[in-house]
């Protein structure tokens, strides 16, 4: 015996924008860090200070917070267009069943409705 899964697209919508919204709000971030990336660090000019400063920087840069916010941000955008899709093919499998069903003169059209005229 199988399992009836049942799709609630009402809430399948409101992660759709739950996503959408953080990702927006990782895009921010993303712009924050990189802000944060650009300055160099006010520790003085003694050389390990200096080095100390571009060691911070470096990690701050593309190659390190930054960037790993931004391949976060890319992976939840790419998440939130996945559930999207997977809804519309969901919505279209739908929609071809009933009118498959309404074809052939299935629950909707009721039993005999294209019958033979008696």
């Amino acid at each position: 015996m199988s399992e009836k899964i049942r799709l609630e697209l009402d809430l399948l919508d409101q992660r759709i924008t739950t996503l959408s919204e953080l990702g927006d709000l990782t895009g921010e971030l993303v712009a924050t860090a990189s802000r944060l990336a650009e300055r160099l660090p006010m520790l003085g000019t003694a050389p390990p200070a200096v080095h100390l400063a571009m060691r911070l920087r470096e990690a701050a840069g593309s190659s390190g917070l930054a960037g790993e916010v931004e391949a976060t941000e890319r992976e939840v955008r790419e998440y939130g267009k996945m559930l999207a899709g997977a809804k519309r093919k969901y919505q279209e499998h739908e929609e071809q069943s009933a009118d498959d069903l309404h074809a052939t003169g299935g629950p909707e059209g009721g039993a005999g409705s294209q019958g033979r005229p008696s």
